[in-house]
């Protein structure tokens, strides 16, 4: 008799299981043309706007009023001012509540289901309304905002009425950004700006009406347990009358991993769970194998589905792991720059796009810099393998100052688990950018966080400027994102300009005492020269006023057709600087990774051009992809070295070493070789039987190479591991001790006056003076920080662009840009403001695209019946030890005395007291005591 129970209790399970699968969710998309009603005075109400149809404005949702050009029309012009060039400027613009309202038609079928309005992205706030009752109010900047209309909407025709208010709903989550006189540019938590995305007013991506069972099952959440090898599956479900539920999971192809009834425990809250046995056959989730599954779930009153990826992270002794493997983070921030829209995309093609294009480069993560992105996004990453940090919208200096604001952040915390959590890709979260104030509060905030959800580590903040925050992690962290540490700085802005050239450093003395994963913040922030071609790409509801006024700045100062050449010779020399800084971070053993800013061009806060991308996520011709990944991807050779710079006598020494984010690899061979220019093979060597196993594999090999020279010559040294696509290489100068030239008829002098008497007699000078002394701007290495504008106390130049093919370069190998040889000279020098002179560069100096002068350091013209070349870097002291200077004011002299010097420009010599200061003998060297070198 029990047999027979048994059996017919387990039909009646399965009975109701085949059954229950008829009431699939079924959705009416509300996508189409809507009509719209501005209300920027707060006059609309439930009576007389929700109640009865409307007549507005067509316009097709999802979108925006900007897309519809429905708004303020911008009236600016193109400025060289700090407003104009803060950001890109809208064309239409509208800050405050909009009515929209649509008819629609329910099916008699729906009547008696559950019955949800779904609107998947709103910046911030909507109001609901059917058929003029009010249904209620939603305030999210990160999750769907979801309206249970089951009770108002009836067959037939029904009216759908939506408020939707951009204005800020809560200041405190945002910083006030005070060199931006307009109030609406102030904001700049990238949830909710104008300087990258745009405080649009709309709706986007889906707006549904999803019809379900009454008492469906919703919200389903899986969990890795790891310890047990184990998931945990939940879900919500306002009564459960049976004990035992059917559990199903299949691979994206279809192929059944897991089916199986399951007993089911209840808990608070209308909440479910159970735990099964992970499936043999269910493959871990990571961004070589990024394996994705459906679960569902069958209850008695309906069904749910989602997907999902096996993934677990973890911190062994401070290093990063997914699935006890170590990773390391190649990070990129996205600020929502999408500038042909303002606001993000929704189709999950965008993404795959975006991140294809990052995967290129060699990227394989994104932190989404206070905001957290779409569905589309997680999808898109799930399927490529890609990683996310993804951040409240929150970018305060005084947290906790507002108990509604803090209210509010909690509740998008949950909002962005509940509705992003099941991706895999979502590995980081942070409650916000550079926060400050009361951090006892996002300790708070993060110690409720963690046993909620397990499959995500979390940060009070993505680095701070207060300290001691920001300088170490602070108690709730489980991970540490940093620019210093209580130890020092861990990343390349602090060292580059203030310490020569060198290759054999890392982060360690700073980074090694960090005992959690350590991910080092923003680092780069070059700025590149703006493209001007760019201009016409801007198609969109965003006008780039910002580079038409430079460019008008360009056409009337004469540089016009320059541009370009700027452009590629300032991007070129922040690429090198991207690559030495990403290879310092690849070489740090405790470091997890690094996020650039970046590498797409950032076109706010000050017009910050820091891309080797342009916005749109295009090259600027400075460097493939392929070159870049050469340097950043999961597989890089390196080496360690001095300097960059040597002579005949000194040897090159180089140690091995490589950084393995892949996959071990064993019974390898690191092939190296040393080049010269014309490509042939100087010396050459290969290291075998090479282990390498995740992480850094130092002290490989090494390569001595003893210098002997009799003409300067760039080198090039590559390492490759032998059978694979990963190759890296390095430049190197080498230069004699000695050069000799006899200077015949040439004056070399650093008097202004003396040079004057001799080009008066028609003599050749080459005028030194100390530049120091002379007006102009302070030589640096590096290029401008940021942005002129939003940092305008700088010394604000962008690198060189040199005129390599002149002849004054044929004993001195350089190409057009900046590059480590040049360290030196650009340290010593001043940038001279040649707006008024008729002369022609040989170096030329690219300024700032806020001042854009006419820069030189070395030029040469006809004064008189005398030829001049001028040198405000300092190519006459101590050349003994300054080996390029030498090389520099050698190769000079050799131009000097060929029949190739013949200036061009004219100018008389009192043109020359623009760069002068008072005093002659402030300008003098000490002959006597110089070490010419020669």
């Amino acid at each position: 008799m029990k047999l027979i129970s048994s059996i017919f209790s387990v039909f009646i399970i399965l009975f109701l299981f085949a059954n229950c699968t008829t009431n699939k969710i079924e959705t009416i998309s509300l996508e189409g043309t809507w009509q719209v009603k501005l209300d920027s005075t707060d006059i609309g109400n439930q009576e007389n706007w929700a109640s009865a149809k409307f007549e507005g404005q067509n316009i097709n949702l999802p979108g925006t009023l900007d897309d519809a050009e429905i708004g303020v029309k911008s009236t600016l012009e193109p400025a060289m001012n700090n407003y104009v060039l803060s950001n890109l400027t809208r064309k239409y613009q509208y800050i405050g509540k909009a009515w929209y309202q649509k008819e629609i038609e329910i099916p008699n079928a729906w009547v008696k289901e559950n019955i949800t309005l779904s609107l998947e992205r709103i910046i911030w706030e909507s109001t609901v309304f059917v058929n003029g009752k009010l249904i209620g109010k939603n305030n999210s900047l990160v999750a769907k905002h979801d309206y249970n209309v089951t009770e108002h909407l009836t067959e037939g025709k029904n009216l759908i009425t939506i408020l939707i208010d951009n204005g800020n709903k809560f200041p405190y989550i945002n910083v006030a950004g005070t060199r931006y006189p307009d109030k609406v540019n102030q904001d700049m938590a990238h949830g909710y700006t104008n300087h990258t995305q745009i405080k649009w007013n709309g709706i986007l991506g889906d707006i549904l009406l999803k019809t379900a069972s009454k008492n469906a099952p919703e919200n389903l959440q899986i969990y890795p347990i790891s310890r047990a090898n184990k998931i945990k599956i939940s879900f919500e479900q306002a009564s459960v009358l049976e004990n035992e539920i059917k559990c199903i999971i299949k691979s994206k192809d279809g192929k059944e991993v897991f089916s199986e009834n399951v007993s089911i425990e209840k808990g608070e809250k209308n909440t479910v769970s159970f735990e099964i046995d992970k499936p043999e056959n269910l493959q871990l989730w990571d961004e070589f194998h990024p394996n994705l599954y459906d679960v569902t779930v069958i209850t008695k009153t309906g069904e749910i589905t989602d997907s999902f990826g096996y993934k677990y992270l973890g911190n062994d002794n401070g290093d990063l792991t997914l699935n006890d493997k170590r990773i390391f983070l190649r990070g990129n921030l996205e600020c929502v720059i999408f500038p042909l829209t303002g606001y993000p995309p929704t189709k999950k093609e965008d993404w795959a796009k975006l991140i294809t294009q990052a995967k290129a480069y060699g990227l394989n993560h994104l932190r989404f810099h206070s905001w957290c992105p779409p569905k589309a996004a997680f999808e898109a990453a799930d399927e490529a393998g890609f990683y996310y940090q993804v951040e409240l919208p929150h970018w305060s200096l005084e947290v906790g100052k507002d108990p509604s604001t803090t209210a509010f952040l909690r509740e998008e915390a949950q909002r962005m688990l509940k509705d992003y959590g099941n991706h895999p890709s979502f590995i980081f979260m942070a409650l916000g950018n550079e926060l400050q104030g009361d951090i006892s509060v996002l300790n708070e905030m993060v110690a409720e966080l963690k046993p909620i959800d397990n499959r995500h580590l979390y940060a009070t903040t993505a680095f701070s400027f207060q300290r001691p925050t920001g300088t170490r992690p602070e108690k709730e962290d489980e991970f540490f994102i940093a620019q210093w540490t209580d130890k020092g700085w861990i990343r390349g802005q602090g060292v580059f300009n203030a310490k020569p050239p060198h290759f054999n450093a890392d982060f360690t003395a700073g980074a090694s005492h960090i005992k959690i994963p350590l991910v080092t913040h923003e680092i780069g922030q070059y700025s590149v020269y703006p493209d001007m071609s760019e201009i016409k790409k801007y198609t969109g509801v965003l006008d780039p006023l910002n580079f038409k006024a430079i460019k008008i700045e360009l056409e009337n100062k004469g540089l016009i057709d320059f541009a370009p050449d700027f452009t590629f010779n300032s991007g070129k020399l922040a690429a090198l600087l991207y690559k030495e800084e990403i290879e310092r971070a690849l070489k740090t053993p405790s470091f997890d990774g690094f996020q650039l800013l970046q590498l797409q061009d950032f076109p706010g806060q000050g017009t910050a051009l820091v891309g080797l991308l342009n916005a749109f996520w295009e090259s600027k011709g400075v460097i493939t992809a392929e070159e870049f990944s050469q340097f950043n991807s999961e597989l890089v050779p390196l080496i360690r070295f001095e300097k960059a710079v040597y002579e005949t006598g000194e040897n090159f020494k180089a140690t091995l070493e490589v950084a393995n984010f892949f996959e071990d690899k064993t019974n390898q061979t690191l092939d190296w070789a040393i080049t010269n220019n014309a490509g042939s093979v100087i010396k050459n060597g290969s290291f075998r039987n090479v282990n390498l196993s995740i992480g850094n594999n130092v002290n490989l090999g090494k390569i001595d190479y003893a210098v002997n020279v009799t003409k300067a010559e760039k080198l090039n040294i590559t390492v490759s591991l032998k059978g694979t696509k990963y190759t890296n290489n390095w430049h190197i100068w080498v230069y004699p001790k000695k050069v000799t030239t006899t200077a015949k008829d040439i004056l070399i002098t650093s008097s202004f006056k003396d040079a004057e008497a001799a080009l008066k007699q028609g003599q050749k000078v080459l005028l030194n003076p100390n530049y120091k002394a002379l007006k102009g701007i302070e030589g640096r290495f590096v290029p401008v920080f940021w942005s002129p504008v939003h940092f305008p106390n700088q010394p604000a130049t962008m690198g060189l662009m040199v005129d390599d093919k002149n002849p004054a370069f044929n004993s001195f190998p350089t190409d057009t840009h900046t590059d480590w040889q040049w360290w030196d000279l650009c340290i010593n020098s001043k940038s001279i403001v040649i707006d008024s002179l008729e002369v022609t560069p040989i170096v030329r100096v690219i300024d700032n695209f806020v001042t854009n002068h006419h820069l030189a350091n070395v030029f040469e013209t006809n004064v008189g019946t005398g030829k001049l070349i001028f040198s405000a870097i300092d190519i006459s002291s101590t050349l003994s030890e300054r080996p390029v200077a030498r090389q520099l004011r050698y190769s000079l002299l050799n131009y000097m005395q060929s029949d190739a010097f013949k200036p061009s420009k004219n100018i008389e010599m009192k043109d020359l007291d623009v760069v002068k200061t008072a005093g002659e003998s402030a300008e003098k060297f000490d002959f006597l005591k110089m070490d010419i070198g020669y």
